[in-house]
């Protein structure tokens, strides 16, 4: 998995371009403030062990959250951090488990639009833990 963090004093979208046939059709913009946005990339590999790369994910979400006080974490399909991904299907479930449990958590976590291409708006402040990539 690859997982890009990044902390926007503002994140909006609106959805563009349908990718997946079995995607609702959708017309949605919404903007969210002081969120932690994980621009995130199911390997195929990660199938193998996918709840140990799922809480691995989740903790690294938690800690870069906590390092820029909000509790606000967006989770966003970005299948362009690697050559490799895993079936869409697979991504799709692993972000639903991952929101209900960061829910469970305490976070107010949503996901953009799967299976969409996004207009996308992001502020983010020029601090160091502003942005972070991680390897899972």
């Amino acid at each position: 998995m690859k997982l890009l963090m990044i902390f926007a004093d503002r994140f909006a979208y609106k959805t563009s371009i349908k990718t997946l046939d079995s995607s609702p059709d959708l017309d949605e913009t919404r903007s969210i403030d002081q969120a932690l946005v994980g621009f995130i990339q199911l390997e195929e590999h990660d199938l193998e062990n996918l709840p140990t790369v799922e809480t691995k994910m989740i903790k690294n979400l938690k800690w870069a959250a906590r390092k820029n006080d909000t509790e606000k974490i967006v989770l966003h399909s970005f299948a362009h951090l690697s050559e490799s991904k895993a079936p869409a299907e697979n991504t799709k479930q692993m972000f639903d488990s991952a929101e209900a449990r960061l829910q469970k958590a305490g976070y107010e976590c949503s996901h953009t639009p799967f299976g969409y291409f996004l207009d996308l708006d992001l502020q983010a402040p020029g601090k160091s833990l502003a942005r972070i990539f991680k390897d899972i």
